[in-house]
Parts: structure tokens; sequence; C-alpha cells
């Protein structure tokens, strides 16, 4: 019973350690400044972590002073938990293996189009109930303004490497065919007809792109960067936490047989 609870307690630190890197991932993405525009995508992660680093204390508690009861609690929570992780994990792969960049002749950033990105996150993130809020934000981020001291000369910002939301809301397509001034002033005659986005652009800093399809698809764009990148920690998280389960389990199995084997030959004698 003693072995099979430092057992437990054991894969209790380790579980307690890998919500360290789910904190962490969502702490990195809720720091985004796109991400602080769309509130519901900040914390679910760092919610998850924080249930994880509650739960994994709750079933180290368990093990170190022998509480059948705490640890048989741990081990629903703990399935619970993984279950969230896991159907958390799967939708954002889901959901972000379309991708609406296309590349640009000549140029070192890529475009973006709506229509590339899943549906879900179209109607989630840049349905009309929402984007009002969202574009106010981006405006208020002065993820724009930055631009104009970064990038000097035409050739500069022609082979920069923009994000999708800067290539997306501080400058109008290329199809367009407007001429640069500096990063978010472009004049001259456009090709109004080559995208609807060429008819809302503005110089004023407060409208920009902003309301183009293609400032839409540029938040869709560095989303999906974002997630792509954390799936990568939460799937070898997901992983460990389901070995640490696993064999948590098995210990605790063993544990009620060691006890029960105990009481019976306690009784016989």
């Amino acid at each position: 019973m003693a072995v099979s609870n430092n057992i437990t307690a054991i894969l209790n630190f380790i579980a307690l350690m890998c919500s360290i890197p789910i904190i962490s991932s969502g702490i990195w993405i809720a720091a985004k400044p796109d991400n602080e525009c769309i509130h519901w995508l900040r914390w679910p992660l760092v919610f998850i972590g924080i249930a994880f680093l509650l739960v994994t204390l709750t079933g180290f508690v368990g093990a170190y002073w022998k509480k059948e009861g705490l640890l048989g609690v741990y081990l629903v929570c703990m399935f619970i938990l993984i279950v969230l992780l896991l159907v958390l994990l799967v939708l954002a792969f889901v959901v972000t293996r379309p991708n609406g960049a296309y590349d640009v002749p000549g140029m070192g950033f890529r475009e973006y189009r709506l229509e590339g990105f899943s549906s879900w996150l179209r109607d989630h993130v840049t349905g009309s109930d929402s984007w009002g809020k969202i574009r106010a934000c981006l405006a208020d981020a002065q993820i724009c303004p930055k631009l104009i001291d970064k990038y000097i000369s035409p050739a500069d910002f022609f082979a920069a490497h923009l994000s999708p939301i800067e290539s997306g809301c501080c400058k109008p397509p290329m199809i367009c065919g407007f001429q640069y001034s500096n990063p978010t002033t472009w004049i001259g005659p456009s090709n109004i007809a080559a995208s609807p986005d060429c008819a809302i652009w503005n110089n004023d800093p407060r409208l920009l792109c902003y309301n183009c399809n293609s400032c839409k698809a540029g938040l869709l764009g560095n989303l999906r960067h974002e997630w792509r990148r954390v799936n990568i920690i939460l799937i070898i998280t997901v992983v460990v936490l389901i070995w640490v389960y696993l064999i948590a389990c098995s210990a605790y199995r063993n544990a009620q047989t060691e006890e029960l084997f105990r009481r019976y030959k306690q009784g016989w004698t």
C-alpha cells in the first residue's frame, strides 16, 4: 500500500510539472495583441492548466497522507480534465488546419483570403455580431502605426515578413494597385473592381483596412499560427498525462487489492 502510494505521489509530481507548460502556453496566447481582442479565446487554456495544478495537488496530498477518498476524487477529476484537454486539442487542430494564406509575387509577406479559413472560425471570430468590437480593439492596439517607424523605405516594407494582421489590416491588398507612401498611407488610383476591400481602404489611422475581409483573414491567420505552435506543446503534454494517469490507476487498483488481502488475512487469522 505504501509503495503504491509513493508511486502515485511521484506520478502526481510529474502531472504537476505538466500543468506548467499548459499554463505557460495559455498565458503566451492571452498576451498576444490579437487575442486581447477576442476575450473568449484568451483564458480557457490557462483555466485548464490551473485546474490540472489543483487536481494534482489534491492527488499528491491524498497519496502522501494515504487518503483513499482524495485519490479517488483525483482520478475522476484527472480523467475529466484529460478529456477536456483532448477536446480542446482536437478542436484547435481541426479549425486551424485550413490556411487562407497566399504568396504575393515579389513581396516578402503573404496575404490572406477569408474564404480559406474554417467556417467555424469565420462564424465565431469574424461574424458581424463580434467584428465591430474586435475592429475597434485592433485599432486601439496600435499595431499598424508601429510599422511607420519600423519600415522607412518602400524596399524595406516590400521585403518585410509582415504578420498576418499587419498584412491584412494595415495596408490595402496589393491587387488594388495603390501606390506606397508609407506603411499605412497608400495613394493614387486603385483597381476597385479587383476586390471589395479596395473600396473599403482608407488612409485614416482609425479606419485603414480594419473593415476589410483581408483584415479578418489576417486575424484568423494570426490565430492559426499561434494555436498551431501551442498544439505541439499540448500534444506532448497530453501523451505524458495519459501515461501518468494509466500508471496512477494501476497503482491505485493495486493498493486497493493489497488492502483487501490485508483485511482478509487479518480476518482469517
